[in-house]
């Protein structure tokens, strides 16, 4: 079990602090709220059912993990909304302000996604997972699943037509 659980925790770590952020999980508590993902995988790792991909199994449990974590931090009333740095790797100044104003659009329309809207929305759009595996990972009906991408594409579509009006002069 310890090599499947290494090798797990090296090919998934960046997913699952990815995944994290975009459920909301601010950037300083990323690191903590991945481990504790990893605790559980690692509790879990035994009942693991191989005939689904492992990055959906653990988008389960990391959404999971980030309601929990959202949860807490509403209780403490840690209300602030933080931005993720965006590394980039090109030397203009111009690329990275636009990046960041593209990941702040993108965050924005996250949040007004309700949470389940939000889930099926970057597991399948941003992630590339399909529908059927995240209905068995996430024990949701497949229909309820298409239903929500469905409405967080619109408002996702909507936030962005919104956007660009109001930057047309």
């Amino acid at each position: 079990m310890p090599a499947d659980f290494t090798h797990i925790y090296r090919t998934h770590f960046r997913l699952v602090c990815r995944l994290l952020r975009r459920w909301g999980v601010a950037s300083k508590d990323l690191e903590d709220a991945a481990h504790d993902v990893f605790v559980v995988v690692h509790r879990r790792l035994e009942t693991f059912d191989a005939s689904t991909s492992a990055e959906a199994w653990l988008a389960a449990i990391a959404y999971r993990v980030a309601s929990d974590w959202r949860r807490r931090a509403f209780q403490r009333q840690d209300l602030s909304v933080e931005m993720r740095d965006v590394v980039d790797t090109q030397p203009s100044a111009l690329d990275r302000a636009q990046d960041r104003e593209a990941l702040s659009q993108v965050e924005q329309v996250l949040e007004l996604l309700d949470e389940d809207q939000r889930t099926v929305f970057v597991l399948h759009e941003m992630e590339g997972h399909p529908i059927p595996a995240l209905a068995q990972a996430l024990d949701v009906p497949l229909n309820t699943l298409y239903s929500r991408l469905r409405l967080a594409r619109q408002r996702f579509v909507g936030f962005i037509r919104q956007v660009r009006r109001e930057a047309t002069p």
